[in-house]
C-alpha cells in the first residue's frame, strides 16, 4: 500500500501538476474577454513556437517543474538555431496544450464526482454532474467516493510522466548541440589533465630540487656552499608557489584568460635550478626561439621541466646536455644524462607519460628511454 502512495507523497508529483496547469492560464485570462471564442489562444501557438527565445524558456521551465531533483535533465536550454528546433517547439507546445486541456478537466471533474456521491448517499440533492442529478438517495453510494479520488491520484502521476516523456523528446537538445557540449566536456577533462600535469611537473621540479640540494648541503657540510643551497630552494620553492597560484587562480575563475605561464624563453631558470642543485648543465639554444608559437613554447618549457627533474631524481647531480634547437618548422628538444642503475622503464612513470602525452596532443612525437650509456629524452613539436 505505502509503494503504491509513494509517487503521491513526492514533490514532483505536484511539480509537474503545476506545470500541467500553466497553458491553461491563457485561456482562463481570455475567457474573460470573449466566453464565446475560448479557442483564440490554440492560434497563437504556432507564431509563439517560432520565436527563438521560447524554446529555451520552455527548455528551463521543464527542467525546474518536471525534473527538479535530477542534475543533468536533458532539456536544452539554448535558443532556436535551426528550424526543426522550431517545429519542435511548435509541436511541444501544442502537445502541452492538449495535456494541459485533460488535467484541468481530471481535477475538476473527479473531485466534483467524488463530492456528487457524498451528497447522494447523505440524501443531498447533488449538483455539477449530470449523470447524477436523478440518482436516488442510497447509503451505497458512499462505497463508490473512493473510486473518483483513486483515478485523480493515478492520473496526475501518469499525466507527469507523460508530460515528463513528451518533454525529453521533444525539448531534448538537438544533434548540433549534443556535440557542443561533448566538445565542451572534452575540452573541460583536457584542462583538468593539463592543470594535473602542470602540478606534477612544477611541484615535483620543487620537491626534487629541495631534495637534492638538502642532501648536498648535508653531505658538503660547507656554510657557503649550504647557503648556495638554501638559495636555490628559495628560488625554486617560488616559482612553484607561483605555478601554484595561477593554476588555482584557473580553478577558482575558469573563464578568465589564462596568462603568465612560462616557455621556453624562460628556460634559464630551470637550468640554473638544476646546476644549482650539483648538476653540470651543458646547454645549447639554436634558432629564433622567441618565434615558437606559446603553446608549443609553453609545452616544451614544461617537457624540459620533467627531464631536468627526472634527471636529478634518478641520476642526481650527473652532467646534463640539453638541446634546443627551432629548424625549419620543428622545436627539438634533446636532454641527456648519464644512466645509472636506477632507470625508469620507457613505459613506467607519470611523468614520462606526461611528455609523450603533451607531444601526441601537440601533433609531436616523444623518446624516452636508454640510448648506449645515456638516458634520452627527445620530443620534435610541429611550429605550424
Amino acid at each position: 500500500m505505502v509503494r503504491i502512495l509513494r509517487p503521491l507523497l513526492r514533490g514532483t508529483t505536484y511539480t509537474r501538476l503545476l506545470h500541467l496547469w500553466i497553458p491553461g492560464l491563457p485561456f482562463s485570462v481570455w475567457m474573460f474577454i470573449d466566453p464565446g471564442t475560448p479557442w483564440v489562444p490554440v492560434l497563437v501557438l504556432p507564431a509563439l513556437g517560432l520565436v527563438p527565445a521560447v524554446r529555451r524558456g520552455e527548455g528551463v521551465q521543464a527542467a525546474l517543474l518536471l525534473t527538479p531533483s535530477e542534475r543533468e535533465p536533458g532539456f536544452s536550454e539554448e535558443f532556436s538555431a535551426t528550424w526543426r528546433d522550431r517545429m519542435r517547439t511548435v509541436l511541444w507546445l501544442a502537445v502541452r496544450t492538449v495535456l494541459a486541456t485533460v488535467t484541468v478537466f481530471v481535477t475538476v471533474w473527479l473531485p466534483l464526482l467524488g463530492y456528487s456521491l457524498v451528497q447522494v448517499a447523505t440524501g443531498t440533492v447533488p449538483g455539477g454532474v449530470p449523470v447524477l442529478e436523478d440518482a436516488r438517495h442510497h447509503w451505497a453510494y458512499a462505497l463508490l467516493v473512493p473510486f473518483p479520488l483513486i483515478v485523480l491520484g493515478a492520473a496526475l502521476v501518469g499525466l507527469g510522466a507523460l508530460v515528463t516523456a513528451v518533454a525529453r523528446g521533444l525539448l531534448g537538445p538537438s544533434p548540433a548541440e549534443r556535440l557542443a557540449a561533448l566538445e565542451a566536456r572534452t575540452e573541460q577533462l583536457l584542462e583538468r589533465t593539463r592543470i594535473a600535469r602542470e602540478l606534477h611537473d612544477s611541484i615535483g621540479h620543487a620537491l626534487t630540487v629541495a631534495v637534492v640540494q638538502a642532501g648536498a648541503a648535508r653531505a658538503a657540510g660547507d656554510p657557503e656552499f649550504t647557503d648556495r643551497a638554501l638559495d636555490a630552494v628559495e628560488e625554486t620553492g617560488r616559482a612553484a608557489l607561483e605555478d601554484l597560484e595561477r593554476v588555482l587562480g584557473i580553478l577558482r575563475e575558469p573563464e578568465k584568460p589564462v596568462g603568465g605561464r612560462p616557455t621556453l624563453v624562460d628556460a634559464g631558470r630551470l637550468l640554473e635550478s638544476a646546476r644549482a642543485s650539483g648538476a653540470t648543465v651543458d646547454a645549447e639554444v639554436t634558432g629564433p626561439l622567441e618565434t615558437a608559437p606559446r603553446p608549443v613554447s609553453r609545452e616544451g618549457y614544461r617537457i624540459l621541466q620533467e627531464s631536468l627533474t627526472n634527471a636529478l631524481r634518478h641520476a642526481g647531480a650527473v652532467p646534463v646536455r640539453v638541446r634546443i634547437r627551432v629548424a625549419g618548422s620543428t622545436l627539438v628538444l634533446e636532454i641527456r644524462n648519464r644512466l645509472t642503475q636506477d632507470v625508469p622503464g620507457p613505459g613506467r612513470g607519470n611523468g614520462l607519460r606526461g611528455i609523450r602525452e603533451r607531444a601526441a596532443l601537440l601533433g609531436g612525437r616523444a623518446w624516452t628511454g636508454p640510448d648506449g650509456d645515456d638516458w634520452r629524452v627527445r620530443v620534435e613539436l610541429p611550429l605550424g
